[in-house]
């Protein structure tokens, strides 16, 4: 049972923007590494963002410049803004919640929603 549970996701044309939200009714977020995943057909799941429980931030190469992580602790919300996108964003993107220190090391990751599907046509 997914523990937390991502939304936004959809069908974009190339240079398109989606934001996804992340959720959680079990944990409090700000307390964890939150980090977004993806996982294209046949790939294996990669990471593309954090955010650390003292809010530092990363990306990968690949979306620096284009992606933007962040937290709102009022909601217990993290969110994944995506601009600029591209045919090769297409994938189901999950989001993760870990203890500090958790990188993008997958097996870390103790609570993992269901995916959302996100799209982009050329």
């Amino acid at each position: 049972q997914a523990q937390l549970v991502e939304s936004g996701g959809g069908l974009v044309r190339s240079g398109g923007s989606l934001r996804l939200s992340c959720a959680s009714s079990e944990f409090i977020l700000e307390n964890f590494d939150i980090a977004w995943f993806r996982q294209a057909p046949g790939k294996e799941r990669e990471g593309v963002s954090l955010i650390t429980s003292d809010d530092s931030t990363d990306y990968v190469d690949s979306v620096k410049g284009r992606f933007t992580i962040s937290r709102d602790n009022a909601k217990n919300l993290v969110y994944l803004q995506m601009n600029s996108l591209k045919p090769e964003d297409t994938a189901v993107y999950y989001c993760a919640a870990g203890p500090p220190g958790s990188d993008y090391i997958v097996q870390l990751y103790d609570a993992w929603g269901q995916g959302t599907q996100v799209t982009v046509s050329s």
